[in-house]
């Protein structure tokens, strides 16, 4: 991944040393069992990649996705009409022959906006990590399996990060080359989902230590016409894995701008065995 122009130089969180296990909630952050510790990295801006990053390659891709939902955060609208459009997405991304996407979009509000904090699970994600570990991934594969009595080959998770407000964004999204990434660097933790009035439950996700051969990039001034599809789990070791990524604040973004809204769209991509009769 080379890019032909300058990108920014920004904080992010990578997980320090640490003698327990992991653990971090979804809503109450003061309960997180976590030792981050900050470091500077260069996050270049993917539009000047030489060549545009690609699923297959780095791990993640940008794509112009018209959605005809008017309003995200209109949960039955994104189980009902969103989710479909998603799915033929990832359909066509992937060359998959069945998907299954999660029916509850993630809506997340930048600290600025007065609505960050007041819906489950909407803060920002500002520590480096990954959404599922290689055995979350297959619990998650089998469980959603859309054709059940197949025999599948492969499955691949995917993250569908879109933005619901105008450009530009004062919390985008930086996403690490998955080539970059290091098994040593993927460190297990507890993700809990804390919501209120509710059980709460976990899965095993992952946090990520600093590597100074990660490379980053991210994509400035997107809007909601755009989608980051980005891996977070690949079952065929050949391919590229996972890619870690986090919230950071863009110092290049003019101050008072619209604070950045966005939802994002959890997805399994699954290609079957197919055995001779």
């Amino acid at each position: 991944m080379s890019t032909s122009g300058p990108g920014v130089s920004a904080e992010v969180r990578y997980l320090g040393p640490m003698q327990e296990r992991p653990r971090y909630h979804a809503n109450d952050s003061t309960r997180d069992v976590l030792e981050l510790e900050s470091r500077r990295i260069e996050i270049a801006n993917a539009r000047l990649c030489v060549a545009a990053p690609e699923l297959e390659e780095e791990g993640f891709q940008l794509r112009s996705h018209h959605s005809a939902l008017a309003d995200f955060a209109d949960e039955r609208a994104v189980a009902s009409r969103y989710v479909k459009e998603v799915d033929r997405l990832l359909l066509e991304l992937s060359g998959a022959d069945a998907v299954a996407v999660n029916p509850r979009g993630v809506l997340r509000f930048s600290e600025r906006s007065s609505a960050c904090g007041r819906f489950d699970n909407s803060h920002p994600a500002r520590f480096v990590h990954v959404d599922v570990s290689d055995a979350t991934a297959a619990m998650f594969a089998a469980r959603s399996n859309p054709t059940p009595a197949r025999r599948v080959r492969r499955f691949c998770h995917y993250n569908v990060w879109r933005v619901c407000s105008t450009p530009p964004q004062d919390v985008p999204l930086a996403v690490c080359d998955a080539r970059s990434v290091h098994t040593a660097d993927l460190v297990p933790a507890d993700a809990v989902f804390d919501t209120p009035g509710m059980p709460e439950w976990s899965f095993e996700g992952l946090v990520v230590t600093g590597n100074p051969s990660h490379r980053w990039c991210y994509f400035p001034d997107m809007d909601r016409d755009e989608v980051l599809v980005f891996k977070t789990n690949d079952s065929d070791p050949s391919r590229s894995h996972c890619v870690p990524h986090v919230a950071f604040d863009d110092p290049s973004c003019p101050p008072d701008v619209t604070p950045r809204v966005s939802i994002e769209m959890r997805g399994i991509a699954y290609w079957y065995r197919h055995d001779p009769e």
